[in-house]
């Protein structure tokens, strides 16, 4: 009997890291098939293909196509096996980036970015769900702070790979790369990747740890998703990410730009210390998710307002700081890590633990529909300031990024504010 438990016990923690592994390492990857545009962009406007308008047009497609299939795909994912849903997630953005590398028509790119856009918001829900599938409440924290570190390995590699690919051939190749390598990325993470414990045979994950079983349900699945549209805190979470989300993009979307123009850095140049930021952000998620885990017993909104205070900080000495590399270095490093752990929170966690089981995706597409909408919205604005905000001098753009600082600086504080007001809402699990 002790060799049968012996056996399940290696069993489960085996397939563990396998699905974190999927779902890791899947999520990262696809990252690179959302992020191309912004490493393209200086050169998309320098060889006039598009202006900055226009890509600000592109950039919200996606955002908006992200928003309306994470709602979408939130909720169809309770449904349906994660393992399909997050595959099928990334095999048809690495097609559709393929084409995007050859396409130089304002419209076309626009649809094409729109459904990359809502295929890509099929992952992150079956991604969570299998997280919740594999380990309990008191692991979630710090299994999902993981996860949420896939964003910045994509970032990561975006901004250090894809762009030295981009520097070397040139900006189709910003798109055609991460659509190549996302193919067979496809293929390993559904080898590697299960459901649930028990379609492999094993308990779920309540037996395993030995705590009370998970009620039987007396609802059907669709009852169980209607009731979030009734838990305030779930909608301050939603509002709250969709502002945290501005800034995110704002600096995601046009920050390889501003170190261009403003700082005066190369294609290269810039991506390196977009990658930092990138990579402080996988210490910044498995941080937040020990601190909320260990020291607040999973309670979020302390650790909520500590990074969010850190992120404000980050800024303004990267914007307002002296200007040297150093602390741009350092801003860009402390800022990536509080991000990365305020969009494990506020972009999902905290929203999860709030929701009843069986509403798990739901609860992420509600969020992620008001996080990508928030990110769209950001685009068009941004790209509205920059432009305004550029002169034309002995026939040269001079940019000017003054205003849309404020506007991304502003949008943190907001969101951090709104998140504050839920400091004594507890987790329903």
């Amino acid at each position: 009997m002790t060799s049968d438990l012996a056996d399940v016990g290696a069993a489960f923690r085996k397939h563990r890291v396998r699905v974190m592994l999927a779902i890791t390492l899947g999520y990262g990857f696809l990252y690179t098939c959302r992020l191309g545009l912004n490493i393209v962009k200086k050169p998309l406007i320098d060889n006039g293909i598009f202006s900055v308008d226009e890509l600000g047009m592109i950039g919200a497609a996606l955002y908006y196509g992200y928003a309306t299939g994470k709602l979408f795909n939130g909720f169809a994912a309770d449904h349906f096996r994660p393992r399909v849903f997050f595959t099928i997630s990334i095999l048809v953005s690495a097609l559709l980036n393929l084409f995007m590398g050859w396409s130089s028509f304002l419209w076309l790119s626009i649809v094409i970015w729109a459904l990359n856009g809502w295929f890509q918001g099929m992952a992150a829900p079956a991604a969570v769900i299998s997280i919740t599938n594999w380990f309990s409440i008191h692991e979630r924290g710090r299994s999902y702070g993981i996860w949420s570190a896939s964003h910045a390995i994509g970032e990561g590699l975006t901004y250090y790979v894809i762009a030295a690919v981009v520097a070397a051939w040139g900006w189709r190749f910003g798109f055609i790369t991460p659509g190549i390598l996302c193919i067979g990325v496809a293929a390993w993470a559904y080898a590697l990747l299960r459901d649930a414990p028990r379609t492999l045979g094993l308990p779920d994950v309540h037996a395993f740890h030995g705590e009370e079983p998970e009620p039987p349900k007396t609802n059907s699945t669709w009852a169980t998703q209607k009731t979030i549209f009734g838990i305030g805190a779930i909608w301050a979470i939603a509002v709250a990410s969709s502002l945290m989300y501005m800034t995110r993009y704002g600096i995601n979307s046009w920050g390889i730009l501003y170190l261009q123009e403003i700082r005066g850095y190369t294609l290269t140049g810039a991506g390196a210390l977009m990658g930092i930021y990138g990579g402080a952000g996988i210490a910044g998620s498995i941080a937040y998710g020990y601190l909320s885990d260990k020291v607040f017993d999973a309670r979020r909104p302390p650790a909520n307002f500590i990074f969010a205070v850190v992120e404000v900080l980050a800024l303004l000495l990267i914007f307002y700081g002296p200007q040297n590399n150093l602390a741009l270095v350092i801003g860009f490093a402390v800022y990536g890590a509080a991000l990365s752990g305020l969009i494990a929170s506020v972009g999902g966690l905290f929203a999860v633990d709030i929701a009843p089981r069986g509403a798990t995706g739901a609860a992420m597409g509600l969020v992620g529909i008001f996080s990508y909408f928030g990110a769209g919205t950001q685009d068009f604005i941004s790209a509205g300031l920059i432009s305004a905000d550029i002169e034309i001098i002995d026939a040269v753009k001079v940019y000017n990024f003054d205003t849309a600082v404020l506007f991304w600086i502003g949008t943190s504080i907001l969101s951090m504010l709104v998140a504050a007001t839920l400091w004594n809402t507890r987790i329903r699990d």
